[in-house]
């Protein structure tokens, strides 16, 4: 559930910012009419997410399995429309503000936007959405649990990024509004960096660009550090709930007449309660995507090996030690003097599962238990209990043992004989 909350919350929340500085910035103070020119920059809202969703469809059924032909002009001109979107946003105050004084203008201003927001959206939301083909294990039933908590993970995800810009918007009615346009301008200016840098990438794969030194380096960081250009999205916010504040506190609560005193009093608390709410949304939103996620992909610890008695040849573990139907890990130190672990749990009917702590698939990366299941800790696939013992796919590497006076028998020369598995 965590997985999918934080993975939807990134990958919506840059479009869902963009979505509401548009919105704010292209509209006339803080009137609620719309020009007849903003539903162009809806319609591109719109064709952003139809086409996010079949583009999304058709690499889950592998129709396309070569993204660089979609992937490069699609960057292309979400950086160019974005720079330009950029320019005409910063140049535009004036024309917004006497908005039928400049209705072409205000038409060509919103065909832009919108047209920024459906390339920014189009490469935004496949990723978010291919998060669906991931609620059901293979072999799994449809409703599960598990899946009801990925679902409401994934929902949860893209309602807190809607919920964060909603509560940003509400900063229009009490923040200057320059503060409110360079806060949206920042912002763009991060998305069209991460585009940048995402064109870059794929120029530098296909072998049409070539980086070196301090550039390679710069697109590296730039690449790895979605995460934090997503927190910055949000953290320059805090100027317009700065700006909120100080208009609050600027607002005189004595005024001659009573009425126009209630409301200062009331737009000081409007001021004061926004910018409380944007404060803890970029809390809330940089806990989620640091803590969150390090909790999230947080890689889980080995149990410590247990005793066991070893003779001159072999090596004996009670059943009684194995017999509570949990995982019980096991070291040995071979003749050649490599480390190697094996496990040992009871399944259902009696039988006793007995293997390596590693797979043909995924080396000796080890298995670990959770909520009664056997999880391997490199691919985090669940092994059905009963099959372990056996050979093939991500099943513990399967070796013979005995049983006998109520002990697993192990040789040790069988050991031995598979060290080879924990080296390198």
């Amino acid at each position: 559930m965590l997985v999918q909350f934080v993975t939807a919350l990134q990958g919506v929340l840059g479009p869902a910012l963009l979505t509401m500085a548009y919105s704010v910035l292209l509209s006339p103070g803080n009137s609620r009419k719309k020009p007849a020119s903003a539903y162009v920059r809806l319609l591109g809202l719109v064709l952003g997410i139809l086409a996010a969703l079949v583009f999304a469809g058709m690499r889950a059924m592998a129709v396309i399995n070569r993204r660089t032909m979609i992937n490069m002009p699609t960057l292309w001109a979400c950086v160019i429309v974005n720079m330009l979107s950029l320019a005409l946003v910063i140049c535009a105050s004036s024309a917004v503000h006497n908005g039928k004084q400049h209705t072409k203008f205000m038409l060509v201003l919103n065909a832009v936007a919108g047209t920024s927001l459906g390339l920014t959206i189009f490469r935004a939301l496949p990723d978010v959405i291919l998060q669906l083909t991931n609620f059901v294990e293979p072999g799994a039933p449809m409703f599960t649990s598990d899946m009801l908590l990925r679902a409401l993970g994934f929902l949860l995800g893209c309602l807190t990024a809607v919920l964060v810009a909603c509560i940003f918007r509400s900063l229009r009615a009490t923040s200057p509004r320059i503060a409110f346009t360079v806060s949206s301008c920042l912002l763009l200016a991060l998305i069209i960096i991460q585009q940048v840098t995402a064109l870059a990438a794929v120029l530098q794969n296909s072998g049409n660009l070539v980086l070196h030194g301090t550039a390679f380096r710069l697109m590296a960081y730039l690449y790895n550090a979605k995460r934090s250009l997503t927190i910055a999205q949000v953290g320059i916010f805090l100027l317009p709930a700065l700006g909120s504040v100080i208009a609050g506190y600027k607002m005189p609560l004595q005024a001659p007449d009573l009425a126009q005193a209630r409301i200062h009093k009331a737009f000081r608390r409007k001021a004061i309660r926004g910018a409380t709410w944007s404060l803890l949304a970029i809390i809330g939103v940089t806990t989620a995507l640091t803590v969150g996620v390090q909790q999230a992909y947080k890689q889980p610890v080995l149990s410590p090996p247990e005793a066991y008695a070893r003779k001159a040849d072999h090596i004996a573990i009670p059943l009684s030690q194995i017999g509570d139907g949990h995982l019980h890990r096991f070291e040995y130190k071979a003749k050649d003097g490599t480390l190697m672990r094996f496990i040992a749990i009871k399944k259902n009917g009696g039988a006793y599962g007995v293997g390596l702590d590693a797979c043909e698939n995924c080396g000796s990366a080890g298995y670990y238990e959770r909520d009664g299941k056997i999880i391997c800790k490199r691919c985090d696939v669940a092994i059905n209990i009963a099959t372990i013992g056996y050979k093939g796919g991500c099943n513990p590497i399967p070796f013979a043992y005995t049983t006998a006076q109520g002990n697993i028998v192990i040789q040790t020369s069988t050991l031995d004989a598979l060290s080879a598995v924990f080296q390198g």
